[in-house]
């Protein structure tokens, strides 16, 4: 792991918060969603969430073969960029770019339904006050080992057959137990939200609890 990688997660939250670790790519719709309530959590409970790369691209370059066409597609082009984006943000502006440039952005892909168009990583950064030169990053593979070293972190904390999000919270004995998501729609909001945070960290303190999972029924809603 590099040692950006590595102050980025050994960074103590501010006295009395709980410390959240999230691990997210830009392109994903369900880490958008599950991000949005991350973010109502902090309003609603003495909780710092810490923002870190990971990559879709990554996590399926070496199971394209079983992907859609599209998908498969979608992986080869669109998928690197984004994500690229924000971690040269990171590593040439700071760890503290790293959420309001997600926000920014996500609210163009997602929210908006814009997906991630150059004009829409243009305006983001814009929105941030982070340089126009960063969109570049999209095409260039000159920080890639420390994207993909963020990306190991999550996953060597949450193992494989996952995706995006992963979500670290403190567990037993202080170790960070990892979940991929909750995977939520809408984000729950208010007390909900602060409820559901309530009920992650209680699984996080039971030791063997791996997974609770149903079907999804419905598509993110970006409210």
């Amino acid at each position: 792991m590099s040692d950006t990688a590595h102050a980025a997660t050994s960074t103590a939250a501010p006295a009395g918060r709980t410390p959240a670790d999230f691990w997210f790519d830009p392109l994903c719709p369900w880490a958008w969603m599950t991000s949005r309530w991350m973010l109502e959590v902090e309003r609603v409970r003495e909780v710092e969430v810490r923002w870190h790369v990971m990559s879709l691209a990554v996590l399926n370059e070496d199971r394209l073969d079983e992907l859609s066409q599209e998908y498969r597609e979608m992986m080869d082009t669109v998928a690197w960029g984004p994500v690229r984006v924000v971690n040269a943000a990171r590593l040439l502006h700071g760890e503290e770019v790293v959420g309001p440039l997600y926000t920014a952005l996500g609210t163009r892909f997602h929210n908006e339904g814009r997906g991630p168009v150059p004009e829409a990583v243009a305006e983001a950064l814009a929105e941030v006050g982070l340089p126009a030169s960063l969109a570049a990053y999209a095409e260039k593979d000159a920080y890639d080992a420390e994207l993909r070293a963020s990306h190991r972190e999550a996953i060597d904390l949450v193992g494989q057959d996952v995706g995006t999000p992963v979500v670290a919270v403190p567990g037993p004995g202080g170790e960070r137990i990892a979940f991929f998501g909750p995977v939520v729609t809408p984000a729950p909001r208010g007390e909900e939200a602060g409820r559901l945070w309530d009920g992650t960290l209680m699984v996080a303190s039971i030791p063997g609890f791996y997974e609770i999972k149903r079907t999804r029924t419905r598509g993110p809603v970006f409210d």
